[in-house]
């Protein structure tokens, strides 16, 4: 039912208030609605926050946004992690309609004492109605005073009644008639994890691995080698490691190098054909060590200020545990074998994926013990992998489940899919997702999805934006050289708080196993890849130091940690890309030649009001250091070959 004052189109709402609305400590969330009344009477609208202690904050005030429109917005903040809920106010506004009134029948001289009188009535509902403090009590008196003497001039008193004390007072303590509230609608916030942080993936295999002289064959690293890999992690900034799946490996139908059928004696395998005598999900693969490596491992980590986070895939290999103690698990065929997993034009024999409905409740109970054993050993981050292969109702009844007893798990979605599919997973409890942000090179389309994911579908997912993956090398890197690199990076470390890159993207590995593949040549996945990371660095054929200084940047400017700030900005050229943050007065500018090969020039028009900035003021290069006056419309020469961005932050007014 409509209320007095109609509030509709409430954003962000999800599902129909069913389910709670993205949110995190710390970051401003945008509130929306359509309010409006009959007639001619002012209106005004406000959101309040109800925080999980179930206490309603101090009102916030909603500014119509457009010309012309009925379109309200306010911004509000979480302040602790929990469950919120927020309203969304409509009410009469009889303040604004006297203002809008006496300034036209007052100087009309047009019932110039009574609308004098009314200013009196008003004057007293807000020393009523409202706590004031001393200072505001005096602009009351003398904005009564005004209204009731007769004896001073109407211009004057006027003067007093339409001057900025007593708008200020009408604005700070409005007077609410006809009161109209929709909601509460639902949102969570997570801790900050959720929303910001640097993520890096290694195998652990590979980290420390090293040719055994006398037998030629590779030995595999282990949680005891890889944690000398945690410094080299940390250094460059990075806050969350990623590890593939650590369990044991199937034995059948095992893969060879570059996803071969024909596997030598030796061949590891693909850590995501999860199982073999050794155990399943809840074991560690004998080559990497004990639960008690893995323990010293995660400790290590946490002590340099990494969180690690696990794979969690629901697959398993023709001899995990499950294939014998839960056959139930699996789907059968009419000839009563199991069907390996398939994504045409990729083919996974060593692989059976998860079946849910001949045994529902088992899945559920099984996974859900599996993950909390994990947790136990401190994990509190999971990297889901292809989550949009599963039911969804699966990941609702699990992710609840773990968020009433720790709502500090977090879980990333690697869903590569639609995007009905992607913003739902978000919506029933992942708390970030990988995108499409690989897929998207040109300008035209980087700037169409930057608006999409920070403003659009904000309130549902939150992207983590990689720039490659053990299964995407996108041709952009295959043929760009070490600038492009650079390039997506740079990209992905500024437009969004969470990003993401694989072992090897600073050594500029960029060779597909065929033309026209975004596999790897002798990828990963099927092999342990041993690194020369010393060798590398001496060469200075790196890019692990600008690396370094990207999230050096990311951990200095807090605008760079937030999602929905994001401005993106117009420029002439086709291949130079502009947006900025701001937070505060912290400001970011970040322009970026998305061409690798050649040197463009371009004016950069800033929207200022858009972005919060004056019209003239100094900016600072961090990459450089060089500084220059800029405003609305600037210069910019960038040349691949040194600079591929400038990388501005505001410094002073000029």
């Amino acid at each position: 039912m409509v209320g007095r004052i109609p509030v509709i189109d409430v954003h962000p709402v999800v599902d129909q208030g069913r389910r709670p609305a993205k949110a995190t400590v710390g970051e401003p969330f945008p509130v929306q609605a359509t309010v409006f009344r009959e007639g001619h009477d002012k209106h005004g609208a406000e959101i309040a926050l109800i925080g999980p202690d179930g206490v309603r904050r101090e009102p916030i005030r909603m500014r119509q946004i457009g010309t012309g429109t009925d379109r309200y917005e306010a911004w509000a903040t979480p302040d602790v992690e929990g469950e919120w809920a927020f309203e969304v106010r409509g009410f009469s506004d009889p303040l604004a309609t006297w203002t809008h009134d006496a300034g036209i029948k007052i100087r009309a001289e047009v019932d110039v004492d009574l609308m004098f009188l009314e200013a009196t009535q008003l004057l007293k509902r807000i020393r009523t109605e409202h706590t004031l403090s001393a200072a505001e009590k005096a602009v009351v008196k003398a904005a009564e005073a005004a209204a009731g003497d007769a004896t001073r001039p109407v211009e004057a008193r006027l003067a007093v009644l339409e001057g900025p004390e007593t708008q200020a007072l009408f604005a700070a303590h409005p007077l609410r008639d006809l009161l109209t509230v929709a909601g509460p609608f639902p949102l969570f916030a997570d801790r900050r994890r959720a929303l910001t942080g640097a993520w890096y993936e290694f195998f652990p295999r590979s980290e420390g691995a090293k040719v055994d002289s006398r037998t030629g064959k590779v030995k595999s690293g282990t949680f005891k080698t890889a944690v000398k890999s945690l410094e080299r992690v940390k250094a460059m900034g990075f806050d969350v490691l990623y590890l593939p799946p650590i369990h044991p490996i199937g034995e059948v139908n095992r893969k060879g190098p570059n996803n071969t059928l024909t596997p030598a004696p030796g061949d590891p395998g693909s850590p995501w054909a999860i199982g073999s005598k050794d155990g399943g999900h809840d074991a560690i693969h004998p080559d990497l060590g004990t639960f008690a490596d893995f323990d010293a491992f995660v400790k290590k980590a946490n002590a340099l200020g990494i969180e690690v986070a696990l794979d969690l895939a629901l697959q398993a290999a023709p001899d995990h545990p499950w294939v014998t103690t839960h056959p139930q698990f699996f789907r059968h065929r009419a000839d009563g074998s199991i069907a390996y997993a398939e994504n045409p034009p990729k083919k996974y024999q060593d692989i059976y994926p998860v079946y849910f409905d001949d045994d529902y409740e088992g899945v559920v109970a099984e996974v859900t013990r599996v993950v909390r054993l994990w947790m136990s050993h401190g994990v509190r981050i999971f990297r889901v992998d292809n989550p949009h292969t599963k039911p969804v109702m699966f990941w609702e009844r699990l992710l609840g489940d773990l968020k009433k007893t720790d709502p500090d798990v977090l879980f990333l979605s690697e869903a590569f899919t639609r995007p009905a599919m992607m913003h739902t997973l978000g919506s029933v409890g992942f708390h970030q997702s990988y995108t499409y942000f690989t897929w998207r090179v040109a300008k035209g389309e980087i700037e169409e999805y930057l608006r999409e994911v920070s403003r659009e579908s904000d309130h549902l997912m939150r992207p983590n934006f990689w720039v490659n993956t053990p299964d995407i090398l996108h041709a952009s890197l295959q043929y760009g050289g070490p600038a492009m690199f650079a390039i997506r990076a740079t990209l992905a470390a500024l437009a969004t708080p969470s990003w993401g890159m694989y072992a090897g993207y600073e050594l500029f590995e960029h060779v597909s196993v065929k033309p026209g593949s975004e596999e790897y040549l002798d990828s990963e996945k099927y092999q342990i890849r041993i690194r020369d990371w010393q060798g590398a660095a001496e060469s200075g054929r790196t890019l692990a130091p600008y690396i370094t200084r990207l999230n050096e940047i990311r951990r200095a400017h807090p605008a760079l940690g937030l999602l929905r700030n994001l401005v993106v900005h117009s420029t002439e050229d086709d291949n130079i890309l502009a947006f900025s943050k701001t937070h505060g007065d912290d400001t970011v500018i970040a322009v970026i030649n998305l061409d690798p090969h050649g040197a463009h020039d371009t004016t950069v028009h800033l929207d200022l009001e858009a972005a919060g900035l004056p019209e003239s003021f100094v900016v600072h290069d961090e990459l450089t250091g060089a500084e220059w006056v800029w405003g609305a419309d600037n210069y910019v020469r960038l040349d691949p070959v040194g600079d591929v961005a400038h990388i501005l932050t505001v410094r002073a007014t000029a």
